[in-house]
């Protein structure tokens, strides 16, 4: 699922000066799968997935492989669609520092819904 975040998003000339100022590693979890994304000023050097012993990440987005399957549809239903809806609804866990997250909070949507079927836009 992730594997595609590194080129979609890289590709995105827009959203790459977006992040220009964001230089973090932060963790994904699905279900019992996580992943481990490094942004080096806005672009991602790596995706990598986990099984992890002691990851390091700055942060850490959590929620079942469900939510996640329903926010990565083309038109995900509202509640869906956002990840501020997620964690609204409680599906979607925020961990760590959250400062990094908020700042950049644009960038992290705009990311993610690069998964989105036909390359998907802003969530």
């Amino acid at each position: 699922m992730l594997e595609a975040l590194k080129e979609r998003v890289n590709a995105d000339a827009g959203l790459v000066r977006r992040g220009r100022y964001l230089t973090t590693t932060f963790l994904i979890q699905s279900g019992d799968t996580s992943w481990l994304i490094s942004i080096f000023e806005g672009k991602i050097v790596s995706v990598t997935r986990g099984p992890f012993v002691m990851p390091s990440s700055s942060f850490a987005l959590r929620a079942s492989e469900g939510e996640w399957q329903k926010f990565f549809l083309a038109k995900p239903p509202p509640g869906s669609n956002d990840l501020m809806a997620l964690v609204r609804r409680k599906t979607l866990r925020a961990e760590g520092d959250l400062q990094v997250f908020m700042a950049h909070l644009r960038y992290f949507k705009e990311a993610l819904a690069k998964l989105r079927p036909a390359a998907g836009g802003a969530a």
